[in-house]
């Protein structure tokens, strides 16, 4: 699906408020609220747009440490990593997971609300999985940035 200058601002729109009504998604756009809805529905079918969500405040529910922690593993063959990765899935309070490339395998954000939560997520959840060789953990002083928006402006859809 290509896009077109009114995919994007609908899909920017989208972003910033996934809230706002068909209607006032329309107006926004410069479209009628059928032609709109037909749009993002034809988005929503191609995959660009995944699903709604509602972005929370970590504070206001006592998430006050985001902690980024570098794993290693013991190995690094294909059952191991899918055996690690089916495990930090299952932990509710690690936010996001990759795969990397350089000296650890894995870099996760991780949202608790002290350093007892993150203690015992460590030796609890992290440190009894097998594959599990090496954990540093680095906390973040202060958020500079956070956006849900992704950039639109060269993005191409497949």
């Amino acid at each position: 699906m290509g896009l077109d200058d009114i995919d994007r601002r609908i899909l920017a729109e989208l972003q910033a408020d996934a809230s706002i009504s068909n209607v006032e998604l329309a107006r926004r756009v410069h479209l009628s609220p059928s032609p709109c809805l037909t749009r993002v529905k034809a988005l929503e079918a191609a995959g660009l747009i995944r699903r709604y969500v509602a972005l929370l405040d970590p504070q206001q529910l006592g998430l006050h440490l985001n902690v980024f922690i570098s794993i290693s593993l013991k190995q690094q063959n294909r059952k191991a990593l899918q055996a690690f990765e089916d495990a930090i899935c299952a932990r509710e309070e690690v936010m996001e997971c990759y795969l990397m490339t350089g000296d650890a395998d894995y870099l996760l954000r991780v949202a608790v609300p002290d350093m007892q939560a993150l203690e015992s997520f460590i030796l609890e959840q992290l440190s009894p999985i097998a594959q599990v060789e090496k954990i540093r953990s680095s906390f973040a002083l202060k958020q500079v940035r956070y956006k849900t928006a992704l950039p639109l402006r060269a993005a191409v859809a497949r």
